[in-house]
């Protein structure tokens, strides 16, 4: 799958932007703070809904404007893909495909297949749960239209019942509103046992591609593991919730389920979040995102598309290598403040764009 096109409109600090890419090597450079980032951001919203920063839509839209148009020419299998989503700021987006437009947010997942990776991906690993469960997330999103399903309808569930955890916290009602409780329950447990059975597979299926990235990208030195940490079985979660009821009631929110579970990078046996170093995070998050490449093509049986926004500054001369190696024959675009980084490797390079304040300029 590649992406040929994309146009832009009253996007972050774009105007006006039209960009054709090319099938494989494509990089964007120019100082900082010209809008590089924009652009890869533009492309991952298309294919996923969601900003790679967490942004809300209000966010992306130009100050000046209250919408903002981006549409995306995508080819798969032969098919040609036209993908139109209007962003507006104080409504919900708006998103069509080949002029249909969709319901859903799911309904546009599978299209396109993005894998993005940034210097903030170090947070997947330094930060708190809510990063590692979100990385989860999004990548069974695009590769798992049932997981998406279910994982919609928990979040939906979790929101009523933290509503009527506040109810019957506050004292309205009567005695009812507990058997009601125990109706969410239910629905709880039926959705949130099949995130967490899915949510094993996955993790089971990144372990057996990164241990071998891994340990080429440390010369031998380092084994790296992904430790899936739920915090409750899907057979126990019944159990947990019913445990944790007054709590529940107390506390006016949801203390149980998948919504707080958690991955463990453990490195030579070592918590790498506790106890790694900068580099030992650094290079782990690399080969997370080169197994998602990985475990993409095997699931899809295609490619996907890989966004690299200045990771090379961020990597020294052996990592630059093996992943400029490992991207050849995808899809990539590629942003930095200058192409040394290339030349030095000398990484072949299909498109060449300059960005400056916000105008995109082709080089060759």
């Amino acid at each position: 799958m590649i992406i040929e096109s994309i146009e832009l409109k009253n996007f972050r600090n774009y105007e006006k932007l039209q960009m054709e890419f090319d099938s494989e090597t494509n990089i964007l450079y120019g100082d900082n703070a010209q809008g590089k980032t924009n652009i890869l951001e533009a492309v991952y919203l298309s294919g996923t809904t969601k900003s790679h920063k967490g942004s809300k839509d209000r966010d992306v839209i130009n100050f000046k404007h209250e919408e903002s148009h981006i549409r995306t020419m995508v080819r798969k299998n032969g098919i040609s893909y036209r993908i139109d989503m209007h962003l507006k700021k104080n409504k919900t987006k708006g998103i069509a495909v080949n002029g249909i437009p969709i319901k859903k947010a799911g309904d546009l997942f599978g299209i396109v297949n993005i894998v993005f990776f940034s210097p903030e991906d170090l947070n997947i690993i330094k930060n708190g749960p809510s990063e590692r469960r979100r990385f989860i997330d999004m990548e069974l999103c695009q590769l798992d239209k049932v997981y998406m399903h279910d994982l919609t309808n928990y979040n939906k569930i979790i929101g009523q019942r933290n509503k009527l955890l506040k109810d019957i916290g506050y004292g309205s009602g009567d005695g009812a509103l507990l058997d009601t409780l125990s109706m969410w329950d239910m629905q709880l447990c039926s959705y949130g046992s099949k995130i967490i059975q899915r949510r094993k597979v996955f993790i089971r299926q990144l372990n057996e591609i990164i241990h071998d990235i891994h340990k080429k990208l440390t010369g031998e030195k380092e084994e790296i593991e992904l430790i899936y940490e739920p915090d409750s079985d899907e057979n126990m979660l019944h159990e947990k919730l019913e445990k944790n009821r007054d709590r529940d009631i107390k506390m006016k929110m949801t203390s149980a389920g998948p919504h707080r579970d958690d991955l463990c990078f453990k490195v030579n046996g070592v918590d790498i979040r506790r106890f790694g170093s900068q580099g030992q995070q650094r290079t782990s998050a690399l080969s997370l995102k080169l197994s998602e490449i990985e475990l993409v093509k095997k699931t899809i049986h295609d490619t996907p598309v890989l966004l690299l926004d200045d990771v090379l500054s961020e990597l020294d001369s052996h990592r630059q290598n093996y992943l400029l190696n490992s991207i050849q024959n995808i899809q990539t675009l590629i942003t930095c403040t200058g192409l040394d980084e290339f030349i030095n490797n000398r990484f072949h390079i299909n498109k060449i764009y300059k960005v400056v304040e916000g105008s995109v300029f082709s080089e060759n």
